[in-house]
Protein backbone atom coordinates (compact mmCIF):
# COMPACT_ATOMS: atom_id res chain seq x y z
CA UNK A 1 0.00 0.00 0.00
CA UNK A 2 1.63 3.39 -0.94
CA UNK A 3 0.33 6.88 0.91
CA UNK A 4 1.04 10.44 0.00
CA UNK A 5 0.14 13.03 1.49
CA UNK A 6 0.57 17.05 0.51
CA UNK A 7 -0.95 20.38 1.55
CA UNK A 8 -2.05 23.06 -1.18
CA UNK A 9 -2.14 25.92 -0.46
CA UNK A 10 -5.55 27.77 -2.89
CA UNK A 11 -5.21 30.95 -3.85
CA UNK A 12 -8.00 33.63 -2.87
CA UNK A 13 -11.51 32.97 -4.95
CA UNK A 14 -14.55 35.35 -4.56
CA UNK A 15 -17.70 34.27 -2.57
CA UNK A 16 -19.56 30.91 -4.53
CA UNK A 17 -18.55 27.62 -6.05
CA UNK A 18 -15.19 27.28 -7.95
CA UNK A 19 -14.24 23.86 -9.70
CA UNK A 20 -10.20 22.99 -8.28
CA UNK A 21 -9.96 19.71 -10.17
CA UNK A 22 -6.95 20.93 -12.31
CA UNK A 23 -5.91 22.60 -9.35
CA UNK A 24 -6.09 19.52 -7.24
CA UNK A 25 -4.32 17.07 -10.30
CA UNK A 26 -1.26 19.41 -11.01
CA UNK A 27 -0.51 19.00 -7.05
CA UNK A 28 -0.52 15.39 -6.88
CA UNK A 29 1.28 14.35 -10.03
CA UNK A 30 2.35 10.78 -7.73
CA UNK A 31 -1.75 10.26 -8.59
CA UNK A 32 -1.03 8.18 -11.90
CA UNK A 33 1.69 5.70 -9.89
CA UNK A 34 -1.74 4.13 -8.21
CA UNK A 35 -3.77 1.48 -9.72
CA UNK A 36 -6.56 1.20 -7.18
CA UNK A 37 -6.81 3.44 -4.49
CA UNK A 38 -8.70 6.76 -3.30
CA UNK A 39 -7.93 10.30 -3.33
CA UNK A 40 -9.23 12.29 -0.13
CA UNK A 41 -9.17 15.87 -0.01
CA UNK A 42 -9.67 17.92 3.05
CA UNK A 43 -10.32 21.58 3.66
CA UNK A 44 -8.72 23.58 6.68
CA UNK A 45 -11.41 26.24 7.42
CA UNK A 46 -14.68 26.30 8.80
CA UNK A 47 -15.76 29.01 6.17
CA UNK A 48 -15.38 26.90 3.27
CA UNK A 49 -16.68 23.58 1.65
CA UNK A 50 -16.21 20.85 -0.64
CA UNK A 51 -17.93 19.50 -2.74
CA UNK A 52 -18.46 16.87 -6.34
CA UNK A 53 -21.00 17.74 -9.16
CA UNK A 54 -21.39 18.93 -12.54
CA UNK A 55 -17.83 20.27 -14.07
CA UNK A 56 -19.42 21.66 -17.80
CA UNK A 57 -22.38 24.12 -17.21
CA UNK A 58 -21.12 27.10 -14.74
CA UNK A 59 -24.53 27.91 -14.29
CA UNK A 60 -24.83 24.97 -11.93
CA UNK A 61 -22.12 26.90 -9.75
CA UNK A 62 -24.43 30.43 -9.67
CA UNK A 63 -27.68 28.49 -8.73
CA UNK A 64 -25.93 26.65 -5.68
CA UNK A 65 -25.09 29.89 -4.47
CA UNK A 66 -28.19 31.61 -5.12
CA UNK A 67 -30.02 28.59 -3.26
CA UNK A 68 -26.97 28.48 -0.10
CA UNK A 69 -27.91 32.21 0.08
CA UNK A 70 -31.96 31.77 0.34
CA UNK A 71 -31.08 28.74 2.32
CA UNK A 72 -28.69 30.16 5.10
CA UNK A 73 -29.49 34.31 5.07
CA UNK A 74 -27.24 37.07 5.84
CA UNK A 75 -28.27 39.36 8.90
CA UNK A 76 -30.51 37.40 10.64
CA UNK A 77 -31.40 38.53 14.48
CA UNK A 78 -30.59 35.48 16.16
CA UNK A 79 -26.82 34.81 14.89
CA UNK A 80 -24.58 35.90 17.80
CA UNK A 81 -21.38 34.48 16.36
CA UNK A 82 -21.10 37.83 13.71
CA UNK A 83 -17.38 39.06 15.00
CA UNK A 84 -15.99 38.99 11.62
CA UNK A 85 -19.12 40.42 9.91
CA UNK A 86 -22.59 39.58 8.37
CA UNK A 87 -21.33 36.81 6.61
CA UNK A 88 -19.72 35.14 9.15
CA UNK A 89 -22.28 32.88 10.62
CA UNK A 90 -23.64 32.00 7.57
CA UNK A 91 -20.10 30.69 6.31
CA UNK A 92 -19.89 28.18 9.12
CA UNK A 93 -23.22 26.98 8.69
CA UNK A 94 -22.83 26.60 4.66
CA UNK A 95 -19.35 24.84 5.31
CA UNK A 96 -20.97 22.72 7.79
CA UNK A 97 -24.06 21.54 5.48
CA UNK A 98 -21.58 21.24 2.36
CA UNK A 99 -18.63 19.51 3.95
CA UNK A 100 -15.32 19.34 4.77
CA UNK A 101 -14.10 16.66 2.73
CA UNK A 102 -14.68 14.34 -0.39
CA UNK A 103 -13.38 11.22 -1.23
CA UNK A 104 -12.70 9.98 -5.18
CA UNK A 105 -11.74 6.78 -6.51
CA UNK A 106 -8.57 6.20 -8.23
CA UNK A 107 -8.44 3.96 -10.97
CA UNK A 108 -5.52 3.17 -13.42
CA UNK A 109 -3.83 5.83 -11.91
CA UNK A 110 -6.43 8.74 -12.51
CA UNK A 111 -9.44 9.87 -10.86
CA UNK A 112 -12.48 7.82 -11.10
CA UNK A 113 -15.21 10.75 -11.24
CA UNK A 114 -18.24 10.57 -13.79
CA UNK A 115 -18.13 12.68 -17.21
CA UNK A 116 -19.60 15.77 -15.77
CA UNK A 117 -18.28 15.67 -12.32
CA UNK A 118 -15.81 17.92 -10.78
CA UNK A 119 -14.46 18.96 -6.98
CA UNK A 120 -15.59 22.06 -6.22
CA UNK A 121 -14.07 25.25 -3.64
CA UNK A 122 -17.04 26.35 -1.99
CA UNK A 123 -16.07 30.12 -0.98
CA UNK A 124 -18.70 31.19 1.44
CA UNK A 125 -17.30 34.14 2.46
CA UNK A 126 -17.15 38.21 0.70
CA UNK A 127 -13.50 38.42 1.58
CA UNK A 128 -11.64 35.40 2.15
CA UNK A 129 -7.42 34.82 2.17
CA UNK A 130 -6.85 31.75 0.31
CA UNK A 131 -7.81 28.08 1.13
CA UNK A 132 -5.69 25.32 2.71
CA UNK A 133 -6.11 21.77 1.24
CA UNK A 134 -4.63 18.39 2.54
CA UNK A 135 -4.39 16.14 -0.29
CA UNK A 136 -4.20 12.39 0.93
CA UNK A 137 -3.79 9.61 -1.79
CA UNK A 138 -3.98 5.73 -0.39
CA UNK A 139 -3.54 2.78 -2.68
CA UNK A 140 -1.53 0.14 -4.63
Amino acid sequence: MKFFQKELRLPPFPRGFHLITASILKAVPELQDIKIGTLQVFIKHTSASLTINENADPTVRMDFESHMNVMVPEDRPYYVHTYEGPDDMPAHIKASLMGSSVQVPITNGRMNLGIWQGIYLCEHRNNASGRNLVITLMGT
